[in-house]
């Protein structure tokens, strides 16, 4: 029997999301050992998370009991962290399942999701497993959102709308305006706002106004839970409860929990984090700027697109590699020789450029 026949016909030829390889098989790529890699093609936390949270996971003894299904406490943190009330916060297993969430919610066969390349990946992956079809409206030059665009390829069967703000991998925000007056269209608008401590801009107060503004939001970056999957949306309570109605009953886990708790009770040294990092991306950007042949674009995120000239990206990026220093290669449309660098620690920069500069000398 060929068991294919079973599958959904939309889903036999799926392009999978390129999940980012783990330090072990990193290592074996480089021929090093896992601890010598420096990992800059995520946009992880180099700092990893709160002490209290490695304390608060070790110290927990209900891992034999389900967790709550309706999220009552890390919906209550969430509130006093953000300052929305809890009943327009939902908590998921990372920003990518409250995009498969919100599709899954709103999508019937044929209807349409936009979405603005060059950007992140999940949003056309999740449309397509959700039996959608993808409009891809092309960033402008300057990697800016085209309004008119994006308006005039709108239709009836348009069901969302999702912009990164600010963009991963370009690094800049989406702007206000931009955002409001797609919110006067008849489509869900979904503002992934993953980056958000590292740039300080938000929409979320905007969701008390707008029933059709999702806005999400993850820890996996500034408080540095990456493996541990937690990420929240803010939205009108109505569009909450259906999706609360269809999610898995316990979609978080007992340690994403204690580890989101144990997090925002420890905000002034993650915080202190985020600064870093921030300091940091900008000492990156002026080091890159001074290499002839990269070019840093400005970013308010953990990372830093780079133009590489000569069509030489993929020669740097292998040659980074065998030194045990893994970033982001891209050669797609808007994204042709590029390369996304995650901000690491100082030390991870230092020997960075020292290996640019070598890699350079021998191109």
């Amino acid at each position: 029997m060929d068991i294919t026949k079973l599958f959904r016909k939309d889903l036999r030829e799926l392009r999978p999301y390129e999940a980012v390889d783990s330090p072990e098989a990193l290592a074996q790529i480089a021929g090093i050992t896992a601890e010598s890699i420096i990992k800059l093609n995520a946009n992880e936390n180099p700092y990893g998370p709160s002490l209290r949270v490695r304390d608060a996971l070790g110290n927990y003894n209900g891992y034999h009991i389900y967790p709550d299904a309706h999220q009552i406490a890390p919906r209550r943190a969430l509130e006093a962290y953000t300052g929305i009330s809890a009943e327009h916060i939902l908590v998921g297993a990372g920003a990518d399942e409250l995009i498969d969430l919100v599709l899954r919610a709103t999508l019937e066969p044929g209807d349409r999701v936009v979405s603005c390349p060059p950007t992140f990946g999940m949003y056309s992956f999740s449309t397509q497993v959700n039996g959608g079809k993808l409009l891809s409206i092309p960033r402008d030059k300057d990697f800016q959102v085209d309004l008119a665009k994006v308006k005039k390829a709108m239709g009836t069967m348009t069901k969302a709308v999702f912009l990164t703000s600010p963009n991963n991998p370009t690094g800049n925000s989406v702007s206000e305006d931009i955002i409001l007056s797609l919110l006067q269209e008849n489509v869900l608008v979904v503002v992934d706002e993953t980056y958000f401590e590292f740039s300080g801009q938000t929409v979320a107060p905007l969701v008390a106004e707008h029933t059709n503004l999702v806005v999400l939001r993850t820890l996996s970056k500034w408080a540095g839970l990456a493996s541990l999957r937690v990420g929240y949306g803010i939205m009108a309570p109505r569009l909450l409860q259906l999706l609360m109605d269809i999610k898995q009953p316990y979609n978080i886990s007992a340690a994403a929990e204690v580890a989101l708790l144990a997090s925002l009770d420890d905000l002034v040294y993650l915080q202190g984090n985020v600064e870093a990092i921030i300091l940091e991306r900008e000492r990156l950007f002026s080091k890159l700027a001074l290499i002839q042949g990269i070019t840093p674009w400005p970013s308010l995120g953990n990372f830093l697109l780079c133009d590489v000239s000569g069509g030489r990206a993929l020669q740097v990026f292998q040659g980074l590699a065998r030194r045990g220093i893994f970033v982001r290669y891209f050669n797609v449309p808007r994204l042709k020789n590029s390369l996304r660098i995650s901000v690491g620690k100082p030390d991870h920069t230092d020997a960075l450029v020292e290996a640019l500069d070598e890699i350079f000398k021998e191109l």
